[in-house]
């Protein structure tokens, strides 16, 4: 059956954001509260983009990010405006540990990323010969960064490898699943990167960074999670962002964009919707295709962005199963750095970590581990039981863990996490600059400003008060009648 083509021209300050992850419901709800009329499309049936939840064994758990930076205010100010701030719980417990040469580790403390101000810090995870080369950093000539260095070439060069195969690389493939050898310091590690152009030795560069943490006093925990975990913020914002009068439209792919005299037309397989400015909150791949013939310089730096592909294996066990399992007690979970060639770079002992996990199943130990780096797409092509069996073996041999499980899950993402490598922020600015040159377009999501979610709110929102900026225009004595405008500036968004 032919779908009609029928076109909304209705223009009344109406700003469309393409993609419905967090990025996009975050800027959607920006732009609500800036007075404009919102279209939110998203290509498939589920919103959320990396944040979701699923059962296993009757139990709701997070097959994708679980927690939140809290020591950024954005990701927790959202979830509290949508209703969650009730439900914000941090870990239960944050004793984690490093899976290296053959055993579980503490994770050491006193260190940015794995660099460490003091040497001794990072004892029984490194050799007595990594240790050595550590001290010596203080005597080695300066090393210049320029605009930009990567962050395993760098402190490999000042305190040897072994930090950072030992240390940097878990921490950091945590986080991008990237290599520490190409991930820009500048991008990921930006208080490291500026101490660093201070000058002087990096283990000083570091003692700088926990001295003025400490002058900031900040309280309260690190990280928050949400009982009945993070993939409930996105159907809370969505939630909101529905009752603030905003038009949300599912498994509705977006096939090309027009810029016209009045503003921009978006074409989807059902009919073109006409709009005042656009927020692209899609990956790299996706923004570059839209791009294309509208703004092709942006087009052609998005569609160079590498990505990262990584699978989740949850797992639930009966607690009488694993009560013998010591090196289950009281972790959090544990890194594995990849120079010991293991399966899997992580595991999460959920029922440890979250307490509303352990509450909802008292009978059932739930953990997961995380299985992929870049450039390790191949363990993603596995089937669901290899995977789980390569993750059995590796608990087996890190924790001591026989037992089977009662049921498991496995989450695949592919493309999931952006790369950061050396150079990325220049290519950002690239970017934006070239969407800037057409008003009415913003772009926003983990591609730019960082992967957590508070970056990706952060993002959503520059991109959303900017479009404010650009319809509104600046304040003089005439008003002009060319275009629909709304009221207020972009100072005032989030009010």
């Amino acid at each position: 059956m032919q779908r009609s083509s029928q076109r909304d021209t209705t223009r009344t300050g109406h700003a469309v954001v393409i993609g419905g992850g967090i990025a996009g419901l975050a800027a959607a709800r920006r732009l609500l509260d800036s007075g404009l009329r919102v279209t939110v499309l998203e290509a498939t049936e589920r919103l959320g983009g990396k944040l979701m939840t699923g059962e296993i064994a009757g139990v709701r758990v997070d097959l994708g990010a679980e927690s939140m930076l809290a020591r950024r205010p954005e990701a927790v100010e959202l979830a509290t405006a949508a209703g969650l701030g009730g439900r914000l719980q941090p870990p239960a417990t944050a004793t984690a540990s490093v899976w290296t040469r053959d055993a579980l580790r503490p994770m050491p403390k006193g260190h940015v990323m794995g660099v460490p101000g003091d040497p001794s810090a990072l004892s029984g995870v490194l050799s007595p010969e990594g240790l050595a080369r550590i001290a010596e950093e203080r005597d080695l000539t300066p090393t210049a960064v320029g605009d930009d260095v990567a962050v395993g070439s760098y402190v490999a060069d000042r305190l040897g490898r072994e930090v950072v195969d030992r240390l940097v690389e878990p921490l950091l493939g945590g986080v991008y699943a990237g290599d520490a050898y190409r991930i820009s310091m500048r991008a990921a590690v930006p208080q490291l990167f500026e101490a660093v152009k201070e000058g002087g030795p990096l283990l000083d560069g570091v003692l700088r960074i926990q001295e003025r943490a400490a002058a900031r006093q900040q309280t309260g925990p690190v990280f928050q999670g949400i009982e009945g975990g993070i993939g409930t913020l996105p159907g809370a914002v969505a939630d909101a962002v529905r009752a603030g009068g905003a038009e949300i439209l599912m498994e509705t792919p977006v096939l090309g964009l027009t810029r016209t005299a009045e503003g921009w037309d978006v074409r989807t397989d059902s009919r073109v919707i006409a709009a005042d400015a656009l927020v692209l909150a899609t990956p790299a791949w996706s923004a570059s295709t839209l791009l294309a013939a509208e703004c092709p310089a942006a087009s052609v730096e998005l569609a160079a962005v590498e990505y990262a592909s990584m699978a989740l294996v949850t797992m639930a066990f009966r607690r009488t199963d694993i009560e013998n399992t010591e090196a289950l007690r009281g972790r959090s979970g544990f890194l594995v750095p990849p120079v010991d060639g293991r399966t899997i770079k992580a595991a999460t002992f959920s029922s440890n970590k979250w307490q509303w996990v352990a509450d909802a199943a008292p009978d059932l130990f739930v953990l997961r581990t995380s299985v992929g780096r870049y450039g390790e797409e191949e363990h993603l092509h596995r089937e669901d039981s290899e995977l789980v069996g390569a993750s059995l073996g590796d608990l087996e041999s890190a924790a001591g863990l026989t037992a089977r499980p009662v049921d498991t899950e496995v989450t695949r993402w592919i493309g999931g996490l952006p790369q950061y490598p050396v150079g990325h922020l220049s290519r950002v600015a690239r970017i934006r600059e070239e969407v800037a040159k057409l008003p009415g377009l913003r772009v926003c999501g983990a591609v730019y400003d960082g992967v957590g979610i508070p970056a990706c709110v952060a993002s959503a929102h520059r991109a959303a008060d900017e479009i404010v900026q650009d319809l509104t225009g600046p304040v003089t004595g005439e008003i002009d009648n060319t275009r629909p405008r709304v009221r207020g500036t972009g100072s005032e968004a989030g009010q």
